[in-house]
């Protein structure tokens, strides 16, 4: 791409969930990020139940939690990039993710999708990927993953 055409990147923020989808999504963000030296940023959102309290214990899913941006690391310096993990606990996953890329003043937001159907074949986008379309404060990329090979 021209260089007059491609818009600046200083941070770039990946939504993980600890799908297989959170690989594209840095190898993806990765690619952008290299080369105009970009700040890349991997935020995992750990849902909370409205019953339980935000700030109580919650070492099973933290640990989970942690576990996905280790893994994001790892897999960030194989790439030759630099990711700043970053681990919140919310109510809502769509409504932190905004409020992070807001607060972070990122120019890209990248998320993974995986492909997913309902019983009777309907495809699944859930809730989270249609509320940051609606709300975030910058660009979005939406990486789905390969559809399954038939009979695979």
């Amino acid at each position: 791409m021209n260089d007059q055409l491609r818009p600046p990147l200083r941070r770039i923020i990946l939504a993980l969930n600890g799908a297989p989808t959170d690989r594209l999504v840095l190898a993806y963000a990765a690619a952008l990020a290299k080369p105009q030296k970009a700040d890349l940023v991997a935020l995992h959102v750990v849902e909370i139940d409205w019953t339980l309290p935000l700030d109580g214990s919650v070492a099973g899913l933290t640990e989970e939690a942690q576990r996905v941006l280790d893994v994001a690391e790892g897999d960030a310096e194989h790439l030759g990039v630099r990711l700043e993990p970053v681990l919140l606990k919310a109510r809502n996953v769509g409504a932190a993710i905004v409020d992070e890329a807001a607060a972070q003043e990122a120019d890209l937001l990248v998320m993974g999708l995986p492909y997913r159907k309902k019983f009777g074949g309907d495809f699944v986008i859930g809730t989270t990927v249609p509320y940051v379309f609606k709300n975030a404060p910058c660009t979005v990329w939406v990486v789905r993953e390969p559809m399954p090979q038939e009979g695979a």
